[in-house]
């Protein structure tokens, strides 16, 4: 027991004297203690593996990047289009999802005004990723109204998601996830449809010729 007690002695005073030495180099401004020390428990090290993935998904931004070949006279000329993204929103991407089907089909005009009646926390990002788009359309892609701009594509993808803890009663704990999501937009000249989602709504007249067809089309069992 004696021994026990004289090497826990011995080793706090060899801690102690450790710790002093530390301080010295610290104070004379060692830039060898001092590259060893700068990477010791921060946030990198902490996210050490979403590091090499921090800038999130980067293939939709090559699409501005395209070159289409020459059109002949005859031919429609090809319309304009822009795409952007915002990775990383802090929100939840099922929540980020009713926002993007919501301003998808509509011009870029009517989208910001009925974003500024959403009382959704991912509508000011979207808001803010289509204002960013059109900023781009007229400066890079030769856009030269942007009124004359409507929602192509407005999508959703899930981003990073960090695991936490929350304390329950009685000693236990529960699993916390803090979701991120990725909001693609691509942006389109001319006018939007009149019909986005396929199929289109029919008529009254459309309706009841095909109730028609299918009360002919009806078989009666056992005849002939």
């Amino acid at each position: 027991m004696n021994n026990l007690a004289k090497q826990l002695c011995r080793l706090n005073i060899s801690h102690g004297n450790l710790l002093k030495s530390h301080s010295n180099l610290l104070a004379r401004g060692s830039p060898a203690v001092a590259a060893a020390t700068a990477g010791f428990h921060t946030s990198n090290a902490l996210q050490a593996r979403y590091n090499k993935h921090n800038t999130g998904p980067q293939k939709w931004l090559q699409y501005n990047k395209v070159v289409h070949p020459p059109q002949a006279p005859e031919e429609e000329p090809r319309k304009a289009y822009v795409c952007h993204m915002r990775t990383n929103i802090k929100y939840s991407p099922d929540k980020m999802w009713y926002i993007a089907s919501f301003v998808r089909g509509m011009s870029v005009d009517e989208a910001l005004k009925q974003l500024n009646f959403v009382l959704k926390k991912g509508a000011v990002d979207v808001k803010e990723v289509i204002q960013e788009a059109i900023e781009m359309a007229q400066k890079r892609h030769n856009v030269e109204y942007k009124s004359n701009l409507w929602i192509a594509e407005s999508f959703v993808g899930k981003g990073r998601v960090i695991k936490g803890f929350r304390r329950h009663g009685r000693g236990r704990f529960g699993v916390v996830e803090y979701k991120h999501c990725h909001y693609f937009v691509r942006l389109e000249e001319g006018e939007p449809p009149k019909n986005y989602y396929l199929p289109n709504p029919q008529t009254p007249s459309e309706q009841f010729e095909k109730w028609l067809e299918q009360m002919r089309m009806r078989k009666v069992i056992n005849s002939l």
